[in-house]
């Protein structure tokens, strides 16, 4: 009889092997899946809004671009349009010092949408998505303050992009009813 000689793997690499392997399981265990581009249930689409050249607008072509959705430069040819109504930036004060200074903001980025193709049939109905951001502010650090505004502004944003492909990727034509 004759026996195979299996090879032998430094121990090093069998504890990175094994490690890598729990770390797996940990993950697909847990629901862990990597996010991957939406599924959108068209295949062309038309933005519609009173600024083209705005920063969302600009953030939202490139991502439905990278979900491989056809933007489209005349509506008549689009199998949905999407109607940016308004896009609105906000500030409010939370809180006050005892001296009356500022110490707390609210930022509210809001954005009124609708979707419909060109039978005039709802894709998304006409809504308004709202972020809120709180943050501390501090009158000694002005500058660090604006560039922490900035940052949160960007992140609304993106925030909001992303909820807005979510519901154009579960959007469907809502037809009414014959009469």
């Amino acid at each position: 009889m004759r026996l195979m000689k299996l090879p032998v793997m430094p121990l090093g690499q069998l504890s990175k092997s094994l490690a890598m392997l729990a770390l797996a399981m940990l993950l697909a265990a847990c629901g862990y899946h990597l996010r991957g581009e939406a599924k959108m249930p068209f295949k062309t689409l038309y933005i519609e809004a009173a600024n083209l050249d705005s920063a969302l607008i600009k953030e939202l072509r490139s991502n439905l671009k990278a979900n491989n959705v056809q933007l489209l430069d005349k509506s008549e040819k689009a199998d949905i349009i999407l109607n940016i109504a308004q896009e609105q930036l906000d500030k409010q004060i939370l809180t006050l010092d005892s001296s009356g200074r500022v110490n707390g903001y609210q930022l509210r980025y809001r954005v009124s949408l609708r979707a419909y193709d060109n039978e005039q049939n709802e894709w998304l109905p006409a809504s308004e998505v709202m972020l809120t951001r709180d943050f501390i502010y501090d009158n000694s650090q002005i500058l660090a303050m604006t560039s922490e505004e900035e940052m949160l502004n960007q992140s609304m944003r993106s925030d909001m992009v992303q909820q807005i492909v979510r519901r154009l990727s579960h959007a469907r034509a809502l037809v009414p009813p014959e009469k």
